[in-house]
C-alpha cells in the first residue's frame, strides 16, 4: 500500500508541497493521511524519495518525538527555496504542488 505513495510524493517537484492528506488523495487512499505519514517515516535509509516535501495541512511541519527529522526537513525545504513565516508556517497558496492530471 506504500508504493502508491512513494510514487506521488516522487513527482513533487523542488520547492513545491504538498500535504498528506493531499498526498493521500492522490493515491487512492482518501481520507488516510496519517497513512502517508507512517509511510514516509517508514522510507528506507538513503531513499531518495523527498519526503520533506510533505507538510500537514496547517502548513506545518509536524514534529517527531523521537528525532530531529522536523528539523533538517525544514533546512532541506529552505534550501529549495521556501520560506516559513515567524509561526514556523509555509503558505500554502504559494507552495502547494498543483499535479496536472
Amino acid at each position: 500500500m506504500r508504493d502508491p505513495i512513494f510514487k506521488i510524493v516522487a513527482r513533487i517537484p523542488r520547492g513545491r508541497l504538498a500535504t498528506y492528506g493531499q498526498v493521500a488523495t492522490l493515491a487512492g487512499l482518501d481520507g488516510h493521511a496519517r497513512q502517508v505519514g507512517y509511510a514516509l517515516h517508514n522510507l528506507p535509509e538513503g531513499s531518495t524519495i523527498p519526503w520533506h516535501r510533505v507538510v500537514n495541512a496547517r502548513g506545518e511541519i509536524s514534529p517527531r518525538t523521537t528525532s530531529d527529522s522536523h528539523e533538517l526537513q525544514r533546512l532541506l525545504l529552505e534550501a529549495e527555496g521556501v520560506e516559513f513565516d515567524a509561526d514556523g508556517r509555509v503558505e500554502l497558496e504559494c507552495y502547494r504542488w498543483n499535479p496536472r492530471t
